[in-house]
């Protein structure tokens, strides 16, 4: 499962497996793109859905019904992904996103097997020349929810849009040059 579907590279890939996939995403628009994407024959054989629906509320997913959610959340408000879609996260400032993201993760939580992970990406953010450390701060929510953490991977970043804004600018502060992806287990 894909709780913020986006384009639909994870349902892409599970697609290309050969996996049972199912991505949700509250924008009309990028259910369309991703089904666009999809639109598309392989040899392998697969089920893969895709809904518009609110990452905080899957009620139209079964307790412990996923085996794997693998997902890519905004970064609070650094990029809009919808002008005025009422729950929309990648509006919310900082605070509020985290606030909003513990619900993502209780979700997440109960849909997910026992004994399964759950591994999405996300990187740190800057406002106003400071660090807003949201990649522990968003894994804490996780845990929070019951996950266990496994394994924190560093991914290295290139090409950011902004890297050729910055480029040879003079600037007070370092380019946040990676993402983490976390990866979390449900044991009980």
């Amino acid at each position: 499962m894909d709780q913020f579907l986006g384009s639909g590279t994870t349902l892409i890939e599970a697609k290309l497996l050969g996996r049972n996939a199912i991505g949700v995403d509250i924008n009309s628009e990028a259910v369309k793109l991703s089904n666009t994407n999809l639109n598309f024959t392989c040899q392998e054989r697969s089920k893969i859905f895709t809904k518009q629906g609110n990452a905080t509320n899957l009620s139209f997913i079964k307790d412990e019904s996923i085996d794997l959610i693998c997902t890519h959340p905004p970064y609070a408000d650094i990029i809009r992904y919808s002008k005025d879609i009422q729950g929309d996260i990648s509006h919310l400032k900082y605070d509020e996103f985290l606030k909003k993201l513990e619900q993502v993760a209780r979700e997440a939580y109960r849909v997910l097997k026992k004994q399964r992970i759950c591994t999405y990406m996300i990187g740190d953010i800057r406002k106003k020349g400071y660090v807003l450390p949201l990649g522990m701060n968003s894994m804490q929510k996780f845990v929070d929810a019951g996950f266990k953490l496994k394994e924190i991977i560093i991914k290295e970043q290139h090409n950011c849009r902004s890297s050729d804004y910055w480029e040879g600018r003079e600037r007070k502060f370092l380019m946040l040059a990676h993402e983490y992806i976390l990866v979390l287990e449900k044991l009980n």
